[in-house]
């Protein structure tokens, strides 16, 4: 195993008692409990969680400068500094757990493709980039280039992984190997494969096509987490669920053990944003259709993501075990709320536009959140705020702390 540098060792310590302190404090175990009550249908206030921020225009005062040599140290060295970031100046409903995650080292994972593109920047420190993807499926032989898994576990890679979180954290926090955590998501993949212009045109010219390439993908799933389960490589109930607390007391399910994990043990998502340019008909033949039966294997699920689910919802609640749906930016929020009342969770995933103006607009926000809030107490529908897909701050982070601010105002009134 390669030696760790003393200088990252005492940077990660350093950083490790922070977090730990934090992960200690009473409020983690209030917001755990408050997460519950909304995912148990029976909220005490809306939640609000912020992720997949501009990192790169966040510094401040050095807090997320990367001081480590080692580049394995250099991980856990960012991922600490990030959330105590957010702890220190946006924390809303964030959780801070008294655990190191360690990835288990699984192989075989993937569909044997990668996408083919152009890409253009705007801002070379931004990893948000302008794309232009190849299409590599024209014909029915192209199929064959989804290739099928075979799952494998490097023990002795995982343990090496271990060993080098227990010399960094020992003493400070506990360490917990984690598993895969499957995302049933057939056309997100796909749109990057063909590029999405492509792939649209192609549900109507080429439909036998897209048939093919949603039942080979739908294969691919199902073989890795059948394989998954029966190696025991899935990870243990989830803290977090596309971006959103995950904690509940319906999972895990009756029987559960924690070195056999099951799919009915964990939550799972789904999406297709590229289908919110589809008809509903569309999306229940080329979408629902095919991921039902793998969507009801698990014990909870989470719908939808930046696309918009208006005039799908009948066909979203067919999901029988479906508890979060999102609510897009573009959702006509009245009748989403109208349609899922109080039978599950409102995920509004406000316009993060708002924090890329020429002049940042507090007023704007407020109303913006409190509009969503009153929409909700309407149709008694529980709800939540996910802020992501925040793709710059015109490198003003204050605007991020103040929308957090002004959140947390909004739930507690």
């Amino acid at each position: 195993m390669q030696t760790i540098p003393t200088n990252d060792k005492i940077i990660i310590r350093e950083l490790a008692k922070q977090y730990a302190e934090a992960a200690a404090l009473p409020v983690m175990a209030e917001r755990k409990h408050l997460w519950k009550q909304l995912n148990g249908l029976k909220p005490a206030r809306p939640m609000i969680a912020i992720d997949q921020v501009c990192w790169c225009e966040m510094e401040v005062d050095d807090e997320l400068t990367l001081r480590c040599e080692n580049d394995e140290c250099r991980a856990y060295e960012e991922s600490l500094r990030k959330a105590l970031y957010q702890h220190k100046h946006m924390p809303v409903d964030q959780v801070i757990e008294p655990f190191i995650p360690v990835a288990k080292a699984i192989t075989g994972l993937g569909f044997g493709i990668d996408s083919r593109e152009e890409t253009l920047a705007s801002d070379e420190k931004n990893d948000v980039l302008s794309r232009r993807f190849e299409n590599q499926f024209t014909c029915m032989v192209d199929i064959e280039k989804i290739t099928m898994p075979v799952i494998g576990h490097d023990t002795a890679e995982t343990a090496r992984r271990e060993a080098v979180a227990t010399e960094l954290f020992d003493g400070i926090l506990d360490i917990r190997l984690m598993g895969a955590e499957p995302w049933i998501t057939i056309w997100d993949p796909i749109s990057m494969w063909m590029g999405v212009e492509n792939a649209l045109f192609a549900f109507a010219d080429e439909p036998e096509l897209m048939h093919a390439l949603a039942g080979r993908m739908i294969a691919v799933y199902e073989s890795t987490i059948n394989q998954l389960e029966g190696q025991e490589l899935l990870r243990p109930p989830q803290s977090l669920i596309h971006c959103t607390g995950a904690w509940t007391d319906e999972l895990p399910a009756t029987g559960y053990d924690p070195d056999k994990v099951r799919l009915k043990d964990l939550w799972g998502c789904g999406l297709a944003q590229m289908m919110g340019a589809c008809s509903p008909a569309m999306f229940e033949e080329f979408e629902l259709e095919y991921c039902l039966p793998l969507f009801k294997r698990f014990g909870l699920l989470y719908y939808g993501c930046c696309d918009s689910l208006d005039g799908k919802l009948d066909l979203v609640k067919k999901i029988p075990n479906v508890r979060k749906i999102s609510a897009s930016p573009w959702s006509t929020q009245e009748s989403f709320a109208e349609q899922i009342g109080s039978g599950y969770v409102f995920s509004r995933k406000p316009n993060p536009a708002l924090l890329a103006t020429h002049d940042f607009d507090a007023a704007l926000v407020r109303a913006d959140l409190m509009q969503t809030k009153a929409i909700c107490e309407k149709n008694d529908s529980p709800l939540e705020f996910i802020l992501k897909d925040i793709s710059t701050v015109r490198y003003q982070p204050e605007r991020l702390w103040e929308w957090a601010r002004i959140a947390a105002e909004v739930v507690e009134d």
